[in-house]
């Protein structure tokens, strides 16, 4: 009993992370068809951003709390201007800005090593988040656990700001049909800019968190971008109850199977399931459902 409640909630535990890097990518992946590499990036600007403020600030537990709204503007200005200079140029043409964003990760990863240097940095855990809490019998580390909240809020902001807000309703238009969405008034040119910011200032977001795992360099995003990537087409592209439950059931794969094997065998046999899911639901959970659908 103890082994499978230890294996869930590692495995939910590395679904929260999945998820935080995946979120942003639902929406400017789903509304905009941007296949956006640089968004790992995006999170070791976040998770450099950790770093910055706790040298600035001392206290590890103010610094914590500071950094990830700072974060969430250092990612969301970052993607407004990869946004402005470049994509706006390549909308419809995924395989343009897919390799347009693979080289504005290299630069920025290049910029990383130049300012940081090439070694790991740490930032140092809040005395409040150090140690085990104790749960009907159960001992889980309280860093996983801010971790796992974090997502759950995270979601909950995205999914009440997407269905109550006038910014939600007009991005849920755009998405469902783009022509008669600027035939109504709304301007796409703007809800685009500001959906690739919230969904880049979201992986700065995922990347704060990331500091609480371990060392940061500047190759982090590219440990997880590949993942990110599958929970979205996973879950179904721009569903975000898809990538909730893509996220939970490969971070519990990958558990269960790092568990009885090592972690390099675990990602190939999640691969390899995923590839075969996809072979019979290629739309992924959840299909988005536009005007031109039956």
């Amino acid at each position: 009993m103890d082994i499978l409640v230890t294996q869930i909630f590692n495995g939910l535990s590395v679904g929260s992370i999945l998820l935080l890097a995946a979120l942003g990518l639902a929406l400017t992946f789903g509304q905009m068809g941007v296949i956006n590499m640089a968004h790992g990036e995006f999170m070791m600007a976040g998770a450099y951003t950790a770093y910055v403020a706790q040298q600035a600030l001392g206290n590890a537990g103010v610094s914590l709390l500071v950094s990830i709204p700072l974060a969430f503007l250092v990612g969301g200005l970052l993607g407004l201007l990869l946004e402005a200079t470049l994509l706006r140029r390549m909308y419809h043409r995924p395989l343009d800005t897919l390799l347009v964003t693979w080289g504005v990760s290299l630069i920025l990863q290049q910029l990383a090593r130049d300012v940081f240097g090439t070694a790991g940095v740490d930032v140092a855990a809040p005395t409040w988040l150090s140690g085990p809490v104790e749960i009907l019998g159960f001992s889980f580390p309280r860093s996983r656990l801010f971790i796992l909240v974090l997502a759950v809020l995270a979601v909950v902001v995205v999914t009440v700001a997407l269905k109550v807000t006038p910014l939600g309703r007009r991005i849920r238009a755009t998405v469902q049909n783009r022509p008669l969405a600027e035939a109504s008034g709304i301007s796409t040119r703007r809800t685009d800019m500001i959906t690739f910011f919230i969904g880049s200032g979201l992986a700065g977001v995922a990347g704060v968190a990331l500091t609480l795992m371990g060392s940061i360099s500047s190759n982090l995003g590219t440990n997880y971008i590949v993942d990110a990537f599958l929970v979205v087409i996973v879950g179904g592209i721009g569903q975000l109850k898809g990538a909730v439950i893509a996220a939970v059931v490969l971070g519990v794969a990958q558990s269960f199977f790092e568990y009885s094997t090592t972690a390099s065998i675990a990602k190939v046999i999640v691969l390899a399931l995923v590839v075969a899911f996809l072979q019979f639901r290629p739309q992924g959970i959840f299909q988005v459902r536009t005007r031109s659908l039956a």
